[in-house]
């Protein structure tokens, strides 16, 4: 298969099953033959068509006769990833990207279309920079929707709670292609030294922005077959993901619970900062990612995570007021993740929403048991929504015997954040290139 046929392969079953990343991943793993370059290319138009779907869809739509809800999901997705080739990918000739849709349209025998794709796209080539988008200051919910592909509904829900400056300059971040970083195994090697043996293989490496512990890596391509990685000096983890850990920060000896733990890398990281000395549990809900849990803390040389097959919303009653400090990193909608996971943003809706903050209560009702007196609880989320966020740690707080706990000295002394000592913090995109993040602090009184 080319690399476009498999693009466009990855597309047409992510939009059937959803996991976009998940696709990605297993479609490359069995096209082992592919080169760095080849596999750069098959990733950055998967993702960058769907970063960009709704103003994609946008296009086609004013150039074609045929609407593209009517239109063959195999017709629809070569189009698709043609119209992102021609409106952001300079490096790519025009006549490569359309002559190469035609190609692979009469390949998977709609041979009677290649007149109707090759009309369109030249049709779009030549009008590329005269189309007409919605007025910004007219219809500033449709701008915003269209020219940065979010769902309406969305852009209203954000537009809710940020100035409409705060929103478009938050869809004009997730945009950019996502940072890869690395936490490093300090059981085992210093920052230091990881970035010279990942430097010696090729990869760029250097000092992450948020401090020691962390790597910022960039001219990879699957760091899992890399020797460092092999040989568990680090695992990856987005920087966002990282501070909430720091926030937690856990210490050598302690008791730790992480209530929805796989795959695995914030309980990675608390047994890096306790030398591993104490006990982590780590709990998921499903019994096939916690063996991810499990072969990860092996290739890292971890032995004090211990690992259990239980939903986060079903008390232990055994383990009440056990453990020193708690993790709850929820089941969340994800709005935090679209530069890495750009396909999310189609399937959530508000009551999507809704019901996602319902069942994160129901997980902190039942966590908030198991922390000891004077212990502690953080609260995470991977997605930009008060409902999931700032509403859940006021619910919190009014419901429970906890205080917010000021989490200045947590984080990077560059960091400004007028939350900070009311405990918790919104973790944008842009604040240091990461995920979108949300972590709040409570001590048990």
């Amino acid at each position: 298969m080319t690399e476009r046929e498999i693009a466009v392969a990855v597309i047409t079953k992510t939009n059937e099953k959803g996991f976009g990343n998940i696709v990605l991943r297993q479609c490359l793993g069995r096209h082992k033959g592919l080169s760095r370059v080849q596999r750069a290319f098959v990733t950055e138009l998967v993702n960058g068509t769907f970063r960009n779907l709704i103003r994609i869809d946008y296009i086609i739509g004013r150039f074609s006769s045929v609407k593209t809800n009517k239109m063959k999901p195999l017709i629809l997705n070569v189009l698709r990833i043609s119209v992102y080739q021609l409106l952001f990918m300079d490096k790519v000739p025009t006549s490569a990207a359309i002559n190469e849709a035609c190609e692979l349209v009469k390949k998977k025998g709609f041979k009677n279309l290649t007149g109707f794709v090759n009309g369109v796209l030249r049709n779009i080539d030549r009008n590329i920079n005269k189309i007409p988008y919605p007025n910004m200051e007219k219809e500033p919910v449709r701008y915003l929707s269209v020219m940065y592909s979010y769902p309406e509904d969305i852009i209203k829900y954000w537009l809710e709670s940020h100035t409409f400056d705060e929103v478009l300059a938050l869809c004009k971040e997730n945009l950019k292609t996502p940072k890869v970083t690395a936490a490093v195994n300090t059981l085992k090697i210093s920052d230091d030294e990881l970035i010279a043996k990942l430097r010696d293989e090729g990869s760029y490496a250097a000092k992450a922005k948020v401090g020691r512990g962390i790597i910022a890596l960039s001219k990879t391509s699957d760091m899992t077959e890399s020797e460092p990685f092999k040989k568990g000096y680090f695992h990856i983890m987005d920087q966002s993901s990282f501070m909430s850990v720091r926030i937690l920060d856990p210490k050598a000896g302690e008791k730790i619970l992480d209530v929805c733990a796989a795959p695995g890398g914030k309980s990675f990281l608390a047994a890096y900062m306790m030398e591993n000395r104490g006990e982590i549990v780590s709990r998921d809900i499903y019994p096939h990612k916690i063996k991810l849990v499990e072969s990860g803390a092996k290739r890292l040389g971890i032995d004090i995570i211990k690992t259990e097959n239980l939903s986060g919303e079903v008390f232990k009653e055994e383990d009440a007021e056990v453990f020193d400090r708690v993790l709850v990193d929820a089941p969340c909608s994800g709005l935090g993740l679209l530069k890495r996971k750009p396909d999310i943003k189609y399937n959530k809706t508000l009551d999507d929403i809704k019901a996602l903050a319902e069942v994160q209560r129901k997980i902190l009702e039942v966590s908030q048991k198991y922390v000891k007196p004077g212990g502690v609880l953080v609260y995470s989320t991977c997605t930009v929504s008060p409902l999931e966020n700032e509403d859940n740690v006021n619910w919190f707080l009014k419901n429970f015997d906890f205080e917010a706990w000021d989490i200045s000295d947590c984080l990077p002394q560059n960091i400004e954040c007028s939350t900070l000592k009311d405990g918790y913090i919104n973790i944008t995109p842009f604040m240091w290139g990461g995920d979108g993040f949300f972590v709040a602090k409570f001590r048990k009184r």
